[in-house]
């Protein structure tokens, strides 16, 4: 069975810092892409970040440039998003998804476009 765990959130102030986990299970992690998408009421569901864990490139979108990192360890089939100078406006449910088509990552397809999914964790930034 594949699966997708986050981990990692939380609430936290203005200026803060996160490291959110994404633990894989029943796949490979070196044959897929992951991304990290985050979703409120007011803007849907987003994508903010992608790794092609085959080779390690990364993609972010610009919302989050320059203080997002994704990484992954594929020793613990484990993908993180290092979250920088939180803002409230980062405040959503994060979730990470699959994609077997490594494609994805550079193209930023819609987010039906991935395969598993993770159960999302909450990240609220608030003073």
């Amino acid at each position: 069975q594949k699966r997708l765990v986050e981990s990692g959130g939380g609430l936290v102030q203005p200026g803060s810092s996160l490291k959110l986990s994404c633990t894989t299970s029943g796949f490979f992690l070196g044959d897929y892409a992951i991304g990290w998408f985050r979703q409120t009421p007011e803007k849907g569901r987003e994508r903010i970040s992608c790794i092609t864990t085959s080779d390690g490139r990364t993609y972010y979108a610009n919302s989050v440039k320059g203080r997002f990192t994704v990484s992954s360890d594929k020793a613990k089939d484990t993908v993180y998003l290092q979250m920088n100078s939180l803002k409230p406006e980062d405040t959503a449910v994060y979730s990470c998804a699959a994609s077997k088509t490594e494609i994805n990552c550079a193209y930023n397809v819609p987010w039906d476009n991935y395969d598993y999914w993770g159960q999302g964790t909450r990240v609220a930034v608030s003073s």
